[in-house]
Formats: structure tokens, C-alpha cells, sequence
């Protein structure tokens, strides 16, 4: 058997294909649909419907991611609530006390930074004591005669309330008085 250079070997002849491209077609002006005026102005009036709708929508979800945010920021007040009141009542049973007036010190700037913080999301405490009793700021614990105070109005605040913005957030818990004791007893 005779060897086969690689010079022998015949390559396989390439055929060039070629596409035809299909001809194209020369449009005419004349021949270029035109969009009659009322279906131009449906269009357009779709076109309005359409942003408005679009603006709506954006203006529904940012009020309601405000009121998301709200309502958030009022869970986690309503839960630190608690904890200043806690924090007010041994603050006054310190005072009380006769407690080191260094320690005192520090607690009412802990306090007082702690207010701010809470000044700075709009919460604000509801001052009662003197104040003629609101149902729609104050709950009424119970009705006590007060010498001091006329019928009527909050003699003793028991737990403050507070406001958030506009909104109240919790109702201060208040002693009403019912009058001078001596008037009440004139009455029965």
C-alpha cells in the first residue's frame, strides 16, 4: 500500500452560498396608511387616561407608604411608652428619697435626651392637671371632691397621655373632681 502524502490529499471543493434577498418594495407616500383625526384623538385621549391613572397610582402608593411609616412609628411609641412612665415614677421615688444627687443628675439627662428624641417625632405629652376634662384626651379613672380644683376638671393625672402629630396616641388617665367637698355635701 502506497503512502499518501498530505500533499495528495484533494480538499473538498467549498461552494459559496449565497441568499437571496427578497426585493424590496419601493412604498409610495400615496400608500402609507394615514391615522384618521378621530382615531388620533382617541389615542391621545388614551394617552391622558393613561398619565393620570399613572399618577394616581403613584400618589395612592406613597400615601399609603406614609401611612405604613405612621403607623409603624406609633407601634413602636406605644411600646416605649411604658418603659417612660416607668422611668418618670423612679425618677420621682429617687427625688423623694434623698437619692445621691450625682446619680439624680445623670438620670434627668437620660431623661431629658430621651424627651428630646421623642420631641423630634412629634410626640407630645398631654398636660392634664388643671385642665377641664376632654373625653377625647383624657379617660377618667374616677370622680374625687377637690378643694383646689372645680367640678370638672382634672385634679390628679395618674398616667400621661401623649399626642402624635395631631393624633392621639394614648389618653391620659386622670382623677376628675366632682367640687369643693363641702358644696357636695350641701347637695344630699
Amino acid at each position: 500500500m502506497a503512502k499518501k502524502n498530505k500533499t495528495d490529499e484533494v480538499e473538498p471543493k467549498k461552494e459559496v452560498l449565497e441568499e437571496e434577498l427578497p426585493d424590496t418594495e419601493i412604498i409610495e407616500e400615496d400608500t402609507i396608511p394615514v391615522v384618521e383625526e378621530e382615531e388620533e384623538e382617541l389615542l391621545r385621549d388614551q394617552f391622558v387616561r393613561l398619565q393620570a391613572d399613572f399618577a394616581n397610582f403613584r400618589n395612592r402608593t406613597q400615601r399609603e407608604r406614609n401611612e405604613l411609616y405612621q403607623r409603624a412609628n406609633e407601634d413602636l411609641l406605644l411600646e416605649i411608652l411604658p418603659v417612660l412612665d416607668h422611668y418618670e415614677m423612679g425618677l420621682q421615688t429617687a427625688e423623694q428619697h434623698d437619692a445621691d444627687p450625682a446619680v439624680l443628675d445623670g438620670f434627668k439627662l437620660v431623661y431629658d435626651q430621651f424627651q428630646k428624641v421623642l420631641n423630634k417625632f412629634n410626640l407630645v405629652p398631654i398636660e392634664a392637671v388643671g385642665e377641664v376634662f376632654d373625653p377625647h384626651k383624657h379617660e377618667a379613672l374616677t370622680h374625687m371632691p377637690s378643694d383646689e380644683y372645680p367640678a370638672e376638671t382634672c385634679s390628679n393625672q395618674v398616667r400621661r397621655g401623649y399626642l402624635f402629630g395631631d393624633k392621639l396616641l394614648r389618653a391620659a388617665q386622670v382623677v376628675v373632681s366632682s367640687g369643693p367637698a363641702d358644696a357636695q355635701e350641701g347637695e344630699e
